[in-house]
């Protein structure tokens, strides 16, 4: 059932002032995915307003935030471009009934399944990303309508800006636990900012975020197959990156708080969050690392927290818009670095040479394909050559162990998994011209992994009925026994004091 999770006045106001915090840095970063995606600032606004309600609703992670982000923003400016924003409404939608269906189909679990380098490499790559995302605020556009780097006095002001916001974030925490500092800092640097009329970047030199509430609105698309075909790989696309941001996003906050999130609830609200978006005109979201942190670091932990972030974050947009737009840049960009600080695993950095070696390759891997391509396809990379590399290990440790019994059969110990990577070795390990008429294989101290190996205990086989011996494959699975059918009733399957296991077992919750 929905609670709010405070139980005290002290855990409501932190909860709510967190979200304020967190509702200020939303603001730039809604209205900077939105340019990347090429839609109005509005329309992400208010996918940070409904994805971030929404998905603290009805998500498995409290605290966590999620809003429009740069991951399904470079997959939205193609389909944008070529078919105008209403395909995108209607491929949001589409995109949280996927979500949805992962859900139901319990996929969330399968974010287990991510090697502990992949996600060091995650984090790294990510804060690295979030870094550089910073730096373009170090520019400005000339009279000419060309960007240039700030130097002399404009440099001189944004910079100690920036250092007077980490410097507040720092070390107000070691004088007082009542007040996020983060929040503090931006009031003092804005007040600061306004107060001494300092010339610097400010939050409505991005654009102007006044607007009304967003209005229900189904997409204005022709509803034919066309149209289908369409959207159907752009809904798939950010379907996977979204549910693969979130869930590592997940495992990351989960990480830091000590306490356990649930992947298929998050599934299924990210999904509900999203379709809700697309009939609202908002161009969709995912958990948000970045805002996630600044959030738990703020004292943030419950839904109430991602609650009145949404909720403060349309007041902004409806009553507050000329205060928001004063905030200068400098204040926000100083909390982001923190961020950075914080996010950044700089353990990994010292452990880098005692791991194994394929370990640190993939750490290096991830970080440098989230910082060149993005989040889901470096998560992707690193899962496939963690496995690619797990497999040639293990492929190398299967043997056999013979001896002769007191009948004079000839029994092969079978030692190690059998998978499609170690297959060929296994094959080479027998050889039927050699053996005696009655022969036995051993399995109880090998598993049968998948279906290349059942394959090759079958070609085995009907090598030794070729070769006129008797064979007997003993400890099989059930899987095992009902598809080796090749070989007849020339071989016979001891399965006494068998072990039931099976090849796959899905039976996690």
């Amino acid at each position: 059932m929905f609670h709010l999770g405070c139980a005290s006045s002290a855990c409501f106001k932190n909860e709510i002032l967190s979200g304020l915090t967190v509702a200020l840095a939303l603001v730039p970063e809604a209205v900077a995915f939105a340019f990347v995606a090429g839609v109005e600032p509005l329309v992400g606004l208010y996918a940070a307003f409904m994805v971030g309600l929404l998905a603290a609703i009805f998500g498995g992670r409290p605290g966590m935030i999620s809003g429009a982000t740069g991951a399904m923003a470079v997959v939205m400016v193609a389909l944008v471009a070529e078919h105008g924003v209403e395909y995108l409404f209607a491929a949001v939608v589409v995109t949280g009934l996927f979500q949805m269906l992962a859900g139901a189909l319990k996929l969330g679990k399968f974010i287990r399944i991510v090697p502990h380098p992949v996600m060091l490499g995650f984090v790294n790559g990510l804060a690295i990303v979030i870094f550089l995302a910073q730096l373009k605020h170090f520019q400005m556009t000339n009279e000419e309508g060309v960007k240039q780097w700030l130097s002399g006095d404009a440099l001189t002001i944004f910079a100690s800006l920036i250092l007077l916001t980490i410097l507040i974030i720092q070390f107000l925490p070691k004088l007082t636990g009542s007040f996020p500092a983060a929040l503090a800092a931006i009031i003092v640097v804005s007040l600061l900012v306004v107060g001494l009329d300092l010339n610097t970047v400010k939050v409505g030199d991005l654009a102007s975020i006044e607007g009304g509430l967003p209005a229900f609105h189904i997409p204005a698309v022709p509803f034919t197959f066309e149209t289908l075909i369409i959207i159907l790989p752009y809904a798939f696309i950010l379907a996977a990156i979204g549910l693969i941001e979130s869930l590592l996003t997940l495992s990351l906050i989960d990480e830091v708080t000590g306490t356990r999130g649930r992947g298929n609830r998050e599934c299924f609200g990210q999904g509900i969050a999203n379709t809700v978006t697309g009939f609202f005109g908002g161009m969709g979201g995912c958990a948000m690392i970045g805002q996630s942190m600044i959030n738990v670091n703020s004292g943030g932990r419950q839904r109430l927290s991602g609650i009145s972030a949404a909720i403060f974050l349309l007041i902004f947009i409806l009553f507050a818009s000329p205060l928001i737009e004063q905030i200068p840049m400098a204040a926000l960009v100083g909390v982001m670095f923190i961020v950075v600080f914080a996010t950044f695993e700089w353990s990994s950095l010292r452990i880098i040479r005692k791991i194994p070696t394929t370990d640190a390759f993939v750490l290096v891997l991830v970080s440098a394909v989230t910082v060149f391509t993005d989040l889901a396809i470096a998560v992707v990379v690193g899962v496939i050559v963690s496995a690619l590399a797990f497999a040639w290990e293990n492929a190398k440790h299967i043997h056999i162990s013979t001896h002769d019994d007191e009948k004079g059969s000839r029994i092969h110990e079978l030692n190690g998994p059998l998978f499609f990577g170690s297959v060929k070795n296994f094959l080479e390990l027998f050889n039927p011209e050699n053996d005696p008429d009655d022969v036995i294989i051993e399995f109880q101290n090998s598993r049968v992994a998948d279906h290349s190996a059942i394959e090759a205990i079958d070609i085995l086989a009907e090598r030794y009925i070729k070769a006129g011996k008797k064979l007997h494959l003993r400890h099989l699975s059930l899987e095992c026994r009902q598809l080796l059918t090749k070989a007849g009733d020339l071989v016979e399957v001891n399965v006494l004091e068998d072990p039931q296991y099976h090849v796959a077992d899905d039976q996690i919750a």
